[in-house]
């Protein structure tokens, strides 16, 4: 089935470096800052009643380098500064650990959906690495990379469909006009 015809329920969001900036294995919520166009972005998703999630692989924790108490805390207040969101998965573990949770695994974004009662069919993920389009290809989710200066040229051949920036990557999603200057592929 066309992505055209199947009605898009929800978007889940990678967190860093996507809703916001990264700072690496942050557990200080007073760090947290919106990405540029964020607060546009999620206007629209929401304004379309669209559900929204996040997921992010969080693997400070499995290295010892904060806990799942303080990337709580950060999520809080990315709710508090771009929410609130529906749902909010994220893995503790570690690359080398094996899970099915982490990107590019489909876990965190099989889970999302199940807490949001749609089929993955239903989601589009966005985020900025390869990771995250593995992660909703795998699935069986919609994808759209907004590329940072850590996106590898090869993850940006690669990926289904790529956008300059988050309002952009949700204008393409919803069929929406992609601003002028912004143009997505």
């Amino acid at each position: 089935m066309d992505d055209r015809d199947r009605p898009l329920r929800a978007i889940l969001f990678d967190r860093d470096d996507t809703l916001v900036v990264d700072v690496p294995y942050n557990g200080d919520p007073d760090r947290v800052s919106p990405m540029p166009t964020a607060v546009e972005a999620l206007r629209l998703v929401r304004a379309r009643g669209l559900r929204t999630g996040v997921v992010s692989n969080q693997s400070g924790i499995a290295r010892g380098m904060l806990s799942a108490d303080e990337v709580r805390r950060v999520n809080a207040r990315v709710d508090e500064v771009l929410g609130p969101f529906d749902v909010w998965r994220f893995c503790p573990h570690g690359p080398d650990d094996g899970c099915a949770c982490r990107k590019p695994r489909p876990g965190l974004v099989l889970s999302a959906a199940d807490a949001l009662g749609f089929a993955p069919a239903q989601l589009a993920v966005i985020g900025d690495i390869g990771a995250d389009m593995g992660a909703a290809a795998a699935a069986g989710a919609r994808a759209v990379l907004v590329p940072t200066a850590r996106t590898l040229p090869d993850e940006i051949a690669a990926a289904p469909r790529v956008a300059p920036d988050l309002a952009a990557a949700v204008a393409l999603l919803l069929g929406e006009p992609v601003p002028a200057g912004r143009a997505a592929s």
